[in-house]
């Protein structure tokens, strides 16, 4: 019995392993109140970090967009949904290299030469990257993708052996 086919396949497992961060071994301050600095920064690094979907406040490693991903799979194919709002279908890059799917993008900020002056803003702008591990029954070759109304679709088949390509451009149909 082949334990590995047990085991869900982690679809995310560079996106968890980029975000690790080494924290540099620092010296306590003897001045409580840069001690008591520091621990508001990093509590607000963890509050504020945490509800934008970023791990620890790790700010760099995380981007502030961070599309929605939906991964369903049946026995001939993965079938994978991403969210990407607002985003038009030629500022989204989507690459094969190895073994990673990568989704990237930006979406640019709508600038309007009127005196508005804005109370609030809650709409988030800037670039994107979502890498996905593929399994190795993932065909690269055959991916397809389809862009409508905000909602990308991409397509993977399945195949039976592990031979895997280089880097690879693919076109995303309306």
């Amino acid at each position: 019995m082949d334990l590995k086919k047990l085991k869900p396949w982690n679809w995310f497992k560079r996106e968890e392993t980029a975000s690790t961060e080494v924290v540099p071994a620092r010296r306590e301050s003897a001045d409580p109140l840069m001690r008591m600095h520091r621990e508001m920064d990093r509590m607000f690094e963890d509050f504020f970090g945490s509800a934008l979907g970023m791990r620890g406040g790790d700010a760099a490693a995380s981007l502030l967009l961070k599309p929605s991903v939906d991964i369903a799979e049946t026995r001939k194919a993965y079938r994978i949904t991403v969210e990407v709002p607002g985003i038009d279908e030629d500022a989204i890059d989507l690459t094969v290299d190895g073994d990673d799917l990568i989704i990237s993008g930006e979406k640019r900020q709508e600038t309007e030469e009127d005196d508005q002056g804005y109370h609030r803003v809650e709409r988030a702008y800037g670039q994107f990257r979502r890498i996905l591990s593929l399994p190795g029954d993932a065909d690269i070759d055959a991916i397809q993708a389809r862009f409508k109304n905000g909602v990308l679709k991409i397509d993977i088949p399945r195949r039976k052996d592990d031979a895997r390509p280089g880097v690879r451009r693919i076109e995303i149909g309306s």
